[in-house]
């Protein structure tokens, strides 16, 4: 029997807001207390919320809203600026944490197209993490996040490529082929995007802009349409909406449409976090851990460390490098989706898929600890430290 959607979700925000009080009240990250919701009520705790499918589908709204209203604060010369300044950044970062990941992954004698998914889950750092703890307020944090937009991009861009590369094997297609269509597709749609944006939605809005509710209507249309639009065409639902926010970015109602879909993002961000907790089969856990552990550990040090090497490298300040360096010192959502698509092709098998999600929770947990005691977010432990 399909569970009715509003107990779920009376469900999920009962669980989530008590655990939430509880960890302000002991000082602990908010996101957390989502994830330790959704172990707690789903399937593997109480089982409460037994089908996390649908809450797990409509969470990745969070993820799309969040990029779109990254966009529509960058304007497009200070992404390309960012880019050329943390492209060899991101290119050995990835390289240094692929190689920590097979490592661990052939120590605990797994296969070598197990260790390659491993590998490639450990390159990348969560960009809701890194995202959602950012203050904007401060001109020092506009400009780190600028800097941490433009590396967890361009990661994005990489775990695409792995993602086409993994689908490809699923679908017994040639992987050359499929990147070739990226490399074709991705600039088509942008100039797409650009052009939407400048001919049809900036004279609706110069038209329309004093009814409040039509721009919050066909902001979200745009939003969705250009991640849906991404997604038939081979790219990420994140990077169209990402690329549809930053198509904004010129726009004057830019900083109104930001502010009013704040609300929303947050919504679906809870279900997001709610989400990977519900769908953790606890079982599990013993079989997993010691590697889970050893993969977790070595990148919560070693990311940190990289990125605040090589950051300082690029001419930044240390104070920033060592800052981005922790903010950016998880692994990543994507790694989940990499995880999972590599069981569905019959790529790994369910232990290292296992060890790969609970690697990422350990990280989400400790990560999100770390950065909120040390450092200002909006949701922080401590008042001195709670900034929008």
């Amino acid at each position: 029997m399909v569970e009715p959607i509003i107990y779920s979700v009376f469900l999920i925000f009962t669980g989530a807001a008590l655990l939430a009080t509880l960890a302000l009240f002991a000082r602990q990250s908010m996101l957390v207390s989502y994830i330790l919701a959704g172990v707690l009520l789903g399937p593997w705790g109480i089982g409460l919320v037994g089908d996390p499918g649908v809450i797990q589908e409509a969470s990745h709204m969070g993820v799309i809203f969040l990029l779109f209203l990254l966009g529509l604060n960058l304007l497009p010369q200070q992404l390309l600026r960012q880019f050329r300044q943390t492209l060899p950044v991101t290119l050995i970062s990835s390289l240094l944490f692929a190689a920590i990941g097979a490592g661990v992954a052939f120590l605990f004698d797994y296969g070598w197209r197990e260790a390659l998914v491993v590998a490639a889950a450990a390159m990348f750092s969560s960009t809701i993490i890194g995202l959602k703890l950012l203050p904007t307020t401060a001109l020092h944090h506009q400009h780190a996040g600028e800097v941490m937009i433009s590396i967890l991009l361009l990661q994005d861009l990489i775990a695409i490529i792995v993602l086409l590369l993994l689908q490809a094997t699923a679908n017994g297609h040639a992987p050359l082929q499929e990147l070739l269509q990226l490399g074709g597709i991705l600039p088509l749609f942008i100039v797409g995007a650009f052009l939407g944006a400048r001919y049809v939605m900036t004279p609706l809005f110069i038209r329309f802009d004093t009814i409040q509710e039509y721009v919050f209507l066909i902001t979200i249309g745009w939003c969705l349409a250009t991640a849906e639009l991404a997604g038939l065409a081979g790219l990420s639902q994140e990077i169209g909406a990402f690329v549809g926010g930053v198509a904004l970015a010129a726009s004057p109602i830019a900083p109104f449409i930001a502010e009013s879909l704040k609300l929303l993002r947050d919504f679906f961000l809870v279900l997001f976090f709610f989400s990977l907790g519900a769908t953790f089969n606890l079982g599990e856990v013993a079989t997993v851990l010691p590697a889970a552990l050893l993969l977790a550990g070595l990148l919560l040090v070693a990311k940190p460390l990289a990125f605040t090497l090589l950051l300082r490298r690029t001419g930044e300040t240390e104070k920033l490098s060592r800052e981005m360096g922790v903010r950016l010192g998880q692994i990543s959502e994507f790694s989940l989706f990499i995880a999972a698509l590599a069981l569905e092709a019959g790529v790994i098998g369910h232990e290292p898929a296992y060890m790969i999600q609970l690697a990422t929770l350990l990280t989400f947990i400790v990560s999100s600890y770390v950065i909120m005691l040390r450092y200002p977010t909006p949701i922080a432990v401590s008042a001195r430290l709670r900034r929008d």
